[in-house]
């Protein structure tokens, strides 16, 4: 169970994950290395499953999709094996509702889009959102 100063400490690393441990200490009042065993304990029980990065993809001038798809039939491996040779596809939720899955992409042009969706068509049907603005992130 998680107590409030892992809690704190947490939020503190989705912000900026390359704290050193003295400055994430000083953020949630501990020392840096009682704050150490708890992000050694975090990362040991598994809440903790990677440090990594945000990218703004702005500024990769791309183009960021969002694709609820639907599979034809009840063999969903060739999909998926699809979706994780291509390195657009950024992240996949399997979900409940409307729709077998949820995929993020990314890509550099609509040309390449079109192309991408023209493959994906001999896997799922598919309903496409392109985001605008991010209005949230944390």
């Amino acid at each position: 169970m998680l107590d409030q100063t892992d809690m704190d400490i947490l939020k503190e690393l989705s912000k900026n994950s390359r704290l050193t441990m003295k400055a994430l200490g000083e953020k949630v009042h501990l020392t840096g290395q009682a704050v150490a065993n708890r992000v050694l304990k975090l990362e040991e029980d598994g809440v903790i499953e990677a440090y990594t990065i945000s990218i703004d993809w702005r500024t990769q001038k791309t183009i960021q999709t969002f694709m609820q798809l639907y599979t034809r039939s009840l063999h969903h491996e060739p999909l998926l094996s699809f979706l994780h040779q291509k390195e657009e596809i950024k992240n996949l939720f399997k979900i409940s509702g409307e729709g077998c899955y949820m995929a993020e992409g990314h890509f550099s042009s609509h040309d390449e889009l079109d192309q991408f969706l023209t493959e994906l068509t001999n896997y799922a049907n598919y309903k496409l959102s392109i985001a605008v603005k991010r209005l949230i992130h944390q």
